[in-house]
């Protein structure tokens, strides 16, 4: 993403730095207190664009900036993403898997442990498979938090394995955007940047799955039951097609919304056949309040809250890169560098200032390679360990903070519970319990500081 104009704010570097202060500031605040969904982050990122324009000089620059950042692609194939996402959910529940998933795992007499182990590697195997965080949280995310809260699992625990194990394949998967641009961003190849790669991930997975164990034992409760209205019905485990048909697609690699309109398709016509979804359900008129109904239009109203913040959220971030900050932060490590350690220290930190203020791991990539190329060739960093640096680091912060779009979107995810009286995780406990990306952050930098990995490249047959 590129600006044709160049904002300036009035008092330079603390002006632009003011607006995504107000906005990090007030969510991690509301965060804290408990706000319950993304729409409570609305009235903040409002405050900080109104702040953002009082302060821009150039007002037409700052409007066009805005504008240019809320209009990318990438912007509408997430909104139509969750809204697809969101309208399948809705049809898994109204056709009773969720009840039946838990009904399943009774009979299986899998314990609260087993269960949050099993999720996670779901979402690991679901991950990895098709390189997506987003994808995975949206397929997985609804149908197992409500089955793990309804076992008794602890609720921020079972958050927080699907959003770890989301982010493992987002770090790891030859086809993750992040894998790829962080690999070709250094001119390394992507099979050597995964092999080498492995040697972090793998340790933080053991120490995430430790910590998911523990949580999970010392903390979950009695298993729930079902609501008195609710009854299983071992059949709906038939609507296990869903979820199968999209990730069938996506590793055949169709497009994001081929997958995702065919399993729609794929379950409407399943759950009609076996009289899982009432006809009614699909349209029906309600005269008397003059409006129509349907599951479609409950799915898009759920997806209305991470929609707009996720618009208002690439408008900020889009008039903070047009400010120039990033650049001049660039400029200002790569006088600081004396040492091999000082350099990949000076990666780590601008790329995590990067993704912090650009909100996107891709994006944040992008911005910063030619930096952490520049500063690793000057003290003989080989490309596979820059590469890996700047992945390891945008599959943290995203992955943890309250108002990055992953964090928020898992939390979103959990209200699929609130038919079953399964309270909603707020983005703070989600982020806190991303186990494997906070593991991920102590072995980088552990790495950094030790200089474990620092050495080691595959040979050239091996990275083919």
């Amino acid at each position: 993403m590129t600006n044709e104009k160049t904002v300036e704010y009035y008092g330079g570097i603390a002006g632009a730095l003011l607006p995504p202060f107000i906005f990090i500031s007030g969510v991690i605040t509301l965060s804290v207190l408990g706000a319950p969904d993304e729409r409570g982050f609305w009235p903040i990122l409002i405050l900080a664009l109104s702040v953002g324009l009082v302060l821009a000089k150039n007002k037409e620059a700052f409007s066009d900036s805005l504008l240019e950042g809320m209009s990318q692609p990438v912007v509408m194939i997430m909104i139509t993403a969750w809204m697809l996402a969101s309208t399948i959910g809705v049809l898994m529940g109204i056709s009773g898997f969720v009840e039946a998933l838990t009904w399943l795992a009774n009979q299986l007499n899998l314990g609260h442990t087993v269960f949050v182990i099993v999720a996670f590697f779901v979402c690991v195997l679901v991950s990895v498979s098709t390189g997506s965080s987003f994808g995975t949280i949206l397929i997985c995310g609804p149908l197992l938090f409500p089955v793990g809260g309804l076992l008794g699992v602890h609720l921020p625990t079972m958050a927080g394995a699907i959003i770890g194990g989301a982010t493992f394949g987002d770090c790891i998967a030859p086809v993750s955007d992040t894998t790829i641009a962080s690999a070709l961003s250094q001119d390394a190849d992507i099979g050597g940047t995964v092999k080498t790669r492995l040697k972090y991930v793998i340790p933080a997975a053991i120490i995430a799955l430790i910590m998911y164990a523990t949580s999970t034992i010392t903390r979950s409760g009695e298993l729930l039951q079902l609501p008195p209205q609710v009854e299983a019905r071992p059949l709906a485990l038939v609507m296990i097609i869903v979820p199968m048909v999209i990730i069938y697609l996506l590793l055949k690699k169709k497009h994001l919304f081929h997958g995702l309109f065919a399993g729609l398709i794929t379950g409407v016509i399943t759950a009609l056949v076996f009289g899982l979804l009432p006809p009614g359900k699909l349209l029906s008129l309600d005269l008397e309040h003059y409006r129509a109904t349907s599951f479609v239009i409950d799915g898009i109203n759920r997806a209305v809250g991470i929609s707009f913040f996720t618009i208002l959220l690439m408008g900020l971030v889009s008039s903070v890169k047009a400010s120039g900050l990033l650049q001049k932060l660039a400029d200002f490590s790569s006088q600081k560098i004396e040492t091999a350690k000082q350099a990949e220290t000076w990666i780590a930190g601008s790329v995590s200032a990067t993704v912090l203020v650009t909100a996107h791991s891709v994006v944040a990539i992008l911005t910063a390679s030619e930096f952490v190329r520049q500063a690793g060739e000057q003290m003989a960093i080989n490309k596979y360990r820059r590469a890996n640096l700047m992945g390891l680091v945008v599959c943290t912060f995203p992955f943890i903070l309250p108002y990055f779009i992953p964090v928020i979107l898992m939390a979103n995810a959990t209200q699929s519970g609130a038919e079953f009286n399964i309270p909603a995780i707020s983005p703070l406990d989600v982020g806190l319990h991303n186990f494997f990306s906070w593991a991920l952050m102590v072995v980088t930098l552990f790495a950094i500081a030790s200089g474990y990995g620092r050495n080691s490249a595959p040979t050239e047959n091996q990275s083919a």
